[in-house]
């Protein structure tokens, strides 16, 4: 079985992340969606949510597991069986971080591939913290989230 994982903050999960999580899965018989707990940020959601918007706006597309980890992404990945590491990339910026990060996940024990996965033109602009912002600034980002996640969103905004 090849197993992908897709990892991230998930803050919230937009359409963008939908895109690769849909085109990710072609590339492997389960993909795993990992929220990373990142002490250094501070996410407006808690695992916990992540998980459940991630969850349900997945829950028909098969083979998906939305988990949590701490630690080393490749600790995980091998603790796990997984294969490869997939990362969206929108624009050069992104390239520049994920190449840097793919590069470090090969020298690390127990190295991964990553296979980088280009947005598609309607979500390249797309970035959770964009979404939040426009979010608590009163704007309408209904088009830019699965449905599921509007009403998460809404409720931290006051707008519910």
């Amino acid at each position: 079985m090849i197993i992908g994982i897709y990892p991230g903050t998930f803050d919230p999960l937009t359409n963008g992340h939908m895109d690769i999580i849909r085109r990710g899965l072609r590339l492997c018989d389960r993909l795993i969606i990992a929220v990373a707990v990142n002490l250094l940020k501070k996410p407006l959601f808690s695992v916990e949510e992540r998980l459940e918007m991630i969850s349900d706006s997945c829950k028909d597309l098969g083979n998906i597991e939305a988990v949590s980890f701490n630690g080393l992404l490749v600790d995980y990945c091998k603790e796990n069986g997984v294969n490869f590491i997939i990362r969206g990339v929108r624009d050069s910026a992104d390239f520049g971080y994920e190449r840097s990060m793919a590069l470090m996940n090969r020298r690390l024990p127990g190295a991964l591939e990553t296979v980088f996965m280009v947005s598609d033109g309607e979500s390249h602009f797309l970035s959770s913290s964009m979404i939040r912002e426009i979010a608590f600034l009163g704007g309408d980002v209904s088009a830019f989230l699965p449905s599921n996640v509007l009403p998460f969103l809404n409720r931290k905004t006051n707008r519910a």
